[in-house]
């Protein structure tokens, strides 16, 4: 593989991470827009947006396309092909798959032929999951280097957890089955991220669909509804064969491997403990995790909150950004010794705690006292930073609100009366530090049809949450 991507093959995307940090400056991002949950009887879209400062259109939705139908949720996306398949000079990375949360459609979306006007290519149909592979609830979706595409569920037809996987094929974009092997399956599922040179597979734990489609219950986690393992899975067998306990409710979502294909370990964020764990392989050559970064939960009055966190790895495995839904602040840690991340940058973004907010905060291990509310181009910014991607020299980490309809509406109600934005934060990356870029707001508040929430930011060659290098 890698001895072809040197004698010149042109597949999609990077021969190494390192080579990705010297890609294009970002032009365009994609994002999915949500109106299930808003009120608003409105198909949820892919919004194209301009963020070149050089655009007459900088900030601005340059294209909106519609699903046809209502309420699907989409949440997170993928690529046809990505840096897995550098080495195959016949793929293309021209479509993004758009799994739905909820409807469990997904839908294939044509950015190929126009970049700026992307169009619907193909919908799969949940029949299509339920009755071939019986799953539900796509979530994650990851271009693999034979060219077929895996994404992993939440749950099965009923609505109960299941950590199952679809194979779409990269060409026809059919349903060609489980991709797991044997009747043993994690209970839940989310996220995952791959390693073949370790033949390894890693998958994390959310929740029961039933119990978190509407709104979060804490008592849903005395139940049993929500996860505490990171699962392991044999690449090659596609068994699975281990499960890494990370404690009672601390549901483990968004997980990553340094980029580095050699590396043997990685990062997973937790929601409702507000911690990073890392995982690693030990001497006898299963796998282990330890807590390495750890937020000090505050004591408020009022209610008991998870804190979604989202967490992305710089290209050069050099930085690890953590975002706080909740609390509102966005962190930098300096991973250059993964045992020991190290704070050096950390910026507020609106949050459940600020000044004049509906919570009172009574003890803070951290903040002196509840931060400011944050004001970009005279808008009170509401929510709180969800989800995140850096740019590919990692210099601009762009962030939205949103985390998904079912809670924004629990735990922000002004957001669906607002809509989400998006934000740039510009990175040091010589000592670390964050700043939020004043000059920068899309506001998804104004959008044609009423408020919308944002979701994940995608650019069309690839980031460091899509690319997987093997």
């Amino acid at each position: 593989m890698m001895a072809k991507a040197k004698c010149g093959a042109c597949g999609p995307g990077y021969a190494t991470p390192l080579d990705a940090m010297k890609g294009p400056l970002e032009e365009i991002v994609y994002l999915p827009c949500i109106y299930r949950n808003t009120g608003i009887e409105k198909p949820d879209y892919l919004a194209t947006v301009d963020v070149d400062p050089k655009s007459p259109h900088y900030c601005q939705v340059i294209h909106r396309l519609p699903m046809p139908n209502l309420k699907d949720e989409l949440h997170h996306s993928g690529w046809n092909a990505c840096s897995s398949c550098f080495g195959d000079a016949t793929k293309k990375r021209n479509c993004l798959i758009l799994p739905s949360l909820i409807s469990s459609r997904i839908y294939v979306v044509d950015v190929g032929t126009d970049s700026r006007a992307p169009r619907i290519r193909k919908i799969v149909e949940p029949v299509e999951l339920f009755w071939k592979c019986n799953v539900a609830n796509p979530h994650t979706s990851h271009c693999l280097g034979s060219g077929d595409i895996l994404i992993s569920c939440l749950g099965d037809p009923a609505g109960n957890g299941k950590g199952g996987f679809i194979l779409l094929d990269g060409e026809t974009f059919e349903v060609k089955g489980n991709w797991e092997n044997g009747e043993k399956v994690p209970p839940l599922g989310y996220d995952f991220w791959y390693q073949p040179r370790h033949n390894v597979m890693m998958s994390t734990e959310w929740g029961t669909p039933k119990a978190l489609a509407d709104g979060f219950n804490p008592a849903d986690i005395e139940r049993g509804h929500y996860g505490c393992h990171i699962n392991v899975w044999d690449w090659s067998t596609r068994t699975y064969i281990q499960a890494i306990d990370l404690g009672k409710g601390s549901i483990p979502l968004e997980i990553r491997f340094l980029h580095n294909p050699a590396a043997a370990e990685g990062f997973v964020g937790c929601a409702l403990s507000s911690a990073v764990h890392r995982f690693y392989k030990t001497e006898k050559g299963d796998w282990a995790a330890e807590k390495v970064i750890e937020v000090p939960s505050k004591k408020v009055q009022g209610w008991l909150l998870p804190d979604m966190p989202d967490i992305l790895i710089s290209l050069d495995d050099r930085f690890l950004y953590f975002s706080n839904w909740l609390h509102g602040d966005i962190r930098q840690y300096d991973i250059s010794d993964t045992r020991k991340p190290r704070l050096v940058g950390q910026v507020f973004l609106g949050g459940s705690i600020t000044k004049g907010g509906p919570v009172t905060v009574v003890e803070d291990k951290e903040l002196q006292s509840q931060p400011e509310p944050l004001v970009i181009k005279g808008k009170k910014i509401p929510g709180g930073p969800q989800m995140i991607q850096l740019s590919l020299d990692g210099k601009r980490l762009y962030v939205t609100s949103s985390l998904y309809s079912g809670w924004d509406k629990q735990f922000y109600p002004d957001l669906i009366k607002e809509g989400s934005v998006m934000l740039q934060i510009d990175v040091d990356t010589e000592k670390g530090g964050l700043k939020v870029n004043k000059n920068f707001l899309v506001d998804f508040g104004k959008e044609p049809d009423g408020p919308v929430l944002a979701h994940e930011i995608r650019y069309p060659g690839g980031d460091s949450t899509s690319d997987i290098w093997i």
